[in-house]
């Protein structure tokens, strides 16, 4: 046999414990290595890594009563708004007060008589009336002719001008097709009357629909009436942002009775006012971009389709008195129950499991009959 025997340089006797040696023995034969490369003390750090976190599911565990994880709900798509053009937002008029068109027309009118005056066309009679000095008669020439015109012009725009705004009411303006602003005010103004008018109502109004199709949570057919209260608050975008405010507004109703079913008035999830509270949510959003603001869309009359009328009035009875039947025989246990508890707690009678039987069934018969239905 051989023995295997370890060989220690010479150059590793001596050294310190912890100390370490610049120099690895393999097979008898020395290598220098550098000892930075060994024991690396300035290390750059490394750039941590980011790591998309998403949200686990966790399945129930086997034999125990734990539920899994919810995950965290669908963000809700909206659906794009209609654009309107952003310019066409209302603002006021100019107008002046009527005084100032009244005063105009009136400084045009004399213009034209002192002008008739210094032509010579003005009759005597007029003349004595006014109590004006002879006519100085220089006829109809160039002059006189400016002096008719700028006159007329003053007159006619002056009284033309004026006009009167009521309450509730609105003047949308526009030129050459463009949106100039919205008169709201009231009482006498003077408006261009080179500005071509529209008058618009902005006071509350009501909108009773036909019978619309709709349908019910289990989606049975239905025909609808609605009532819509509304109001036009932005006039520029109401008249001149959509061809008829007043036709999209019933398009806007039929559209979101055709997403919230309507449930006829006695039923168990709120009836016609949870269906009214969200048709209202509904139809304010989508007439809010042409400037009509909704304050309550409610259904008044809720009815079948004739074609399915019948049965689910038959269906509407059998519910109705399968509710008050169990009423009525919640009723009858609980007093069968609390006369049978009286009478053995207070040691009137003693009965034993068919005794107790027996009384049950007789006074569950004798209230039924009382009752007026039958066991």
């Amino acid at each position: 046999m051989s023995t295997t025997t370890s060989h220690t340089p010479p150059e590793s006797e001596g050294l310190e414990p912890g100390e370490r040696t610049d120099r690895l023995t393999q097979n008898g034969s020395a290598t220098e290595i550098p000892v930075h490369l060994l024991y690396r003390d300035d290390t750059e750090p490394l750039d941590p890594v980011k790591v998309p976190l998403k949200p686990a599911v966790v399945a129930r565990r086997p034999d125990t009563g734990e539920q899994p994880d919810a995950e965290p709900p669908a963000p809700e798509r909206r659906r794009p708004r209609p654009e309107i053009d952003p310019e066409l937002v209302e603002r006021p008029a100019r107008v002046l007060p009527g005084a100032a068109g009244a005063l105009a027309g009136v400084c045009g009118i004399t213009g034209c008589l002192a002008t008739s005056w210094w032509a010579g066309q003005l009759p005597p009679a007029a003349v004595e009336v006014l109590r004006l000095p002879a006519s100085l008669g220089a006829g109809l020439g160039p002059a006189q002719w400016a002096a008719y015109t700028g006159a007329s012009v003053l007159g006619i725009f002056g009284f033309g001008g004026l006009t009167r705004g009521r309450t509730g009411r609105a003047w949308v303006l526009g030129l050459f097709g463009r949106y100039r602003g919205t008169v709201r005010r009231t009482g006498l103004l003077w408006v261009n009357p080179l500005l071509p008018r529209h008058r618009v109502d902005v006071r509350l109004r009501h909108w009773r629909s036909e019978p619309m199709s709709a349908a019910d949570p289990d989606g049975v057919p239905l025909k609808v009436a609605v009532l819509v209260v509304w109001r036009m608050r932005d006039t520029a975008r109401a008249t001149l942002g959509v061809e008829d405010h007043e036709a999209y507004l019933r398009e806007c109703v039929e559209a979101a009775l055709a997403r919230v079913p309507v449930e006829p008035a006695g039923g168990t999830d709120g009836g016609v006012t949870a269906a009214g509270d969200e048709l209202t949510r509904l139809v304010a959003q989508e007439t809010e971009p042409v400037g009509l603001e909704v304050f309550a869309v409610q259904p008044l009359r809720v009815e079948y389709v004739p074609e399915v009328a019948a049965a689910m009035h038959r269906r509407w009875i059998a519910r109705l008195d399968a509710g008050q039947r169990a009423g009525m025989l919640d009723s009858v246990v609980d007093s069968v129950e609390d006369t049978v508890t009286r009478l053995t707690g207070r040691g009137l009678v003693e009965l034993d499991d068919y005794e107790r039987k027996v009384l049950v069934r007789d006074l569950t018969v004798a209230f039924c009959a009382g009752r007026g239905e039958p066991a």
